[in-house]
């Protein structure tokens, strides 16, 4: 496994209850700040694998970037239970919930 995938991997498994980090900001704290795509695709190929808690992870815009309904919902549901307030469209307030590292 390549360095920046280890790290990305436990930034995300580091993400507390109750608080969100964005693909960007997660790039960044891995070292590469132009690799949010690829922490997008480590979320979508290794979730299950390394258990991570991928519901905590948002677009820069605070938003769910799920675009299947079910799979909206499932987020939403997830950080709703964990305390996290998101809008009808699915937006969260950064300001309040995002973890700053």
């Amino acid at each position: 496994m390549l360095p920046f995938t280890e790290k990305v991997i436990q930034i995300i498994k580091d993400i507390p209850e109750g608080k969100v980090m964005t693909y960007g900001q997660i790039a960044k704290l891995a070292g590469n700040p132009r690799a949010a795509r690829q922490v997008a695709r480590i979320l979508h190929t290794m979730s299950r694998k390394y258990h991570l808690p991928w519901h905590r992870v948002i677009n820069a815009k605070g938003q769910i970037a799920m675009k299947e309904e079910e799979k909206f919902n499932e987020q939403r549901l997830s950080l709703e239970a964990e305390g996290v307030e998101v809008d009808d469209k699915g937006r969260v307030d950064l300001k309040k919930y995002r973890v700053e590292a």
